[in-house]
């Protein structure tokens, strides 16, 4: 199992606070648009080299357990 807390880091300082592999300046969303965009896993890993396959697992569950939360709904019931 990934470790996300090695693996994705936020420095408010770098990349606009957004979160980031290993410290590096590559964004989780520029390994979202590349698998969004059509490349495999070892085509994204021939294109960054600096990644590890850990490291595009753990950019896909963080993005899947930044989507799955719940929404809370508030009815009125007067």
């Amino acid at each position: 199992m990934v470790d996300l807390n090695d693996r994705i880091t936020i420095n408010l300082e770098q990349c606009g606070g957004r979160p980031c592999i290993r410290g590096m300046r590559i964004r989780v969303i520029d390994i979202l648009e590349l698998y969004a965009s059509g490349l495999s896993a070892q085509e994204i890993l021939e294109e960054m080299p600096d990644l590890e396959m850990e490291d595009l697992r753990a950019a896909l569950r963080y993005a899947a357990r930044r989507l799955d939360h719940p929404i809370i709904a508030v009815y009125n019931l007067a």
